[in-house]
Formats: C-alpha cells, sequence, structure tokens
C-alpha cells in the first residue's frame, strides 16, 4: 500500500516538474509518429480497400482506406483461375515441410559448430561466409540442380536452400551464449550430444528459433522464382506465388489480345480490372505471413538482437 502511494506520488512530482518546453517536444514526437505510423499502414490499406472494392468503381481512383462499393466479385473472379488451390496446397505443404526441414538442419548445425573442441569449425564458418558474399550465378546453379535430378520434384524445393549462412550465424552466436556449464551438467550425468540438443539447447533457444523460422517460412512462401526456373512443366507441383505472378503478368498485358488464356479473359470481363486483380492477388500472397506473425512477434526482437551479439 504504501509502496504504491509512494509510486504515485512520485509519479506526480514528474509531471509536476515537467516544463512546457518538454511538453511541446512529447507532442511534436508524437505528431511526428503518428505520420510515420499513417504513412506505413497506408498503403497496405488502400490495397484492402481496393481489392474489396466495385472493379469498375476502382478505375475511377480516388480510393483512401474504405472501398466505395464494396464487394467480394475480384476475390471469386481470382478463385475461378484453374491450379490455384493446387498451388495454394503446394505452398502451405512447402513452407511447412521446408521450414522444419531448414530450422532443424541449421540448428544442428548451429550447435556442431558452437563446440569449441571441433578443430574445423572456423574453416566451416569460413566457407559458410564465403556463400553470403559469392554467388555461382543462375546457370551453374541449373546445372547442379539437373545433375541431382531434382527438376520437376517437389525436392527442388527444400533442399536447394536448405540452410541460409545468416541464420546459421544467428543460431550459432545464441547457442554460444548458453552457459556452457549446463552442457557439462548434462555429460557428467550421461547424456549425450543428441539429449543435450534436445532437452538443453532447443528449448533455450526458442527465441532465435522463431525468429529464424519465421525467415525461412516467409522466404518459402513467397519464393515462386525456383518454380519457374525447375518446375514449371510440372502442374501438380506448381505454387501458389507462381500462379500469381502468371496472373499479374497476363492481367497486364493488352486486354485485347485473345491468347492471354483465362486469366486474360478475367482481365478482359468487365467485372474486373487489372488493378483490382493486381490488388487482390498481392492481398491473397500477404495475408497468410500476416496472420503467423503475431504469434512469433514476442520472440522476434529478442532472438534476433541476442542472436546476434556477443558477449
Amino acid at each position: 500500500m504504501f509502496k504504491t502511494a509512494g509510486a504515485r506520488t512520485r509519479k506526480a512530482g514528474y509531471w509536476h516538474r515537467r516544463t512546457k518546453g518538454d511538453i511541446i517536444v512529447d507532442l511534436i514526437i508524437y505528431a511526428v509518429m503518428l505520420i510515420v505510423i499513417f504513412a506505413t499502414l497506408f498503403p497496405f490499406l488502400n490495397v484492402i480497400a481496393i481489392a474489396f472494392n466495385d472493379s469498375t468503381d476502382s478505375v475511377k481512383g480516388g480510393i483512401g482506406i474504405f472501398p466505395r462499393i464494396p464487394t467480394l466479385d475480384n476475390f471469386k473472379e481470382l478463385g475461378r483461375y484453374p491450379n490455384l488451390l493446387q498451388g495454394g496446397i503446394i505452398s502451405l505443404l512447402r513452407t511447412v515441410v521446408g521450414t522444419v526441414c531448414s530450422l532443424l538442419s541449421t540448428c544442428m548445425l548451429a550447435y556442431v559448430l558452437s563446440r569449441k573442441e571441433f578443430m574445423f569449425r572456423r574453416l566451416f564458418m569460413t566457407l559458410f561466409l564465403f556463400t553470403m558474399y559469392v554467388d555461382s550465378g543462375i546457370i551453374p546453379h541449373f546445372m547442379v540442380i539437373r545433375a541431382l535430378g531434382l527438376n520437376n520434384s517437389f525436392w527442388v524445393y527444400i533442399i536447394p536452400g536448405l540452410i541460409s549462412a545468416y541464420n546459421l550465424i544467428l543460431v550459432r552466436s545464441f547457442i554460444e551464449q548458453i552457459p556452457f556449464s549446463l552442457q557439462e551438467s548434462a555429460f557428467l550425468d550421461g547424456a549425450n550430444d543428441f539429449t543435450i540438443f534436445r532437452k538443453i539447447i532447443m528449448p533455450l533457444c526458442l527465441p532465435v528459433t522463431a525468429t529464424v523460422g519465421l525467415f525461412y517460412a516467409v522466404g518459402q512462401w513467397n519464393s515462386w522464382f525456383d518454380t519457374k526456373l525447375y518446375a514449371f512443366s510440372n502442374e501438380k507441383i506448381t505454387t501458389l506465388q507462381y500462379e500469381l505472378m502468371k496472373i499479374l503478368q497476363q492481367s497486364m498485358a493488352q486486354q485485347g489480345n485473345p491468347n492471354l488464356g483465362h486469366a486474360g479473359q478475367i482481365a478482359q470481363s468487365q467485372s474486373v480490372s487489372p488493378l483490382s486483380i493486381r490488388m487482390t492477388v498481392t492481398l491473397v500472397a500477404v495475408v497468410p505471413i500476416l496472420l503467423v506473425y503475431p504469434f512469433v512477434q514476442k520472440y522476434f526482437v529478442s532472438g534476433l538482437t541476442l542472436g546476434a551479439v556477443k558477449s
């Protein structure tokens, strides 16, 4: 009770000591922050408004953050495009499988490279760092993928980008901050490396694994170029982003071209304009990641900063 009263007294004294200049500075800071927030949110809110607005009315322009004539016709037209549902299933599957496999591989390799008794850890880290600055190019990469027999295979989405050097550095730095005495105690109790990794390292690395997992998930979900290069001829493993990319390209083409296919017919229809198609496609591609981010947001900042700073 006395502690609460004292806190209120100190707080009242703090506000009493504030001058008019302090209040003016705070008001300026709040005003600038509100402007920044509005400038950040307006483009996304505008995309939502156009996606849910009548297509014919959207062509007139002047839409802000609310639709003038609300409708779901844009999404209905987009749903008629073939392979879109199949692409959504494959994208969801590659995101889940790719994130889990990449996260486990990155954490296991980071644990090995964090062990000081591993004599080649500096050599391997140098090789991984080398890949961050030197790229072989598309043609050598394509030849390697073809030599491995991954063309037109679902695993072409998983294996080539299994481990990211940047994410590896984050996880390894985070593991190095964990007191080694915990691992020594487990060794004395008879635990092996797999037991230590599963019961000690992984639970303590939850912040950084959530952060790295989000990086991998966003990369897998947004990826479409690998589908165009390695799996374009196999419609069974086409991805949602690749199908949406084709819709975007075809909707922006000349509307009078009779060879545009189904997406071109959508763009030519009187009820849906290329602008509405673009905004609807953008919203469909972004919303799934926005739904996932709140669940890992509380780990994001701590995992990114603690894993990047070595004490």
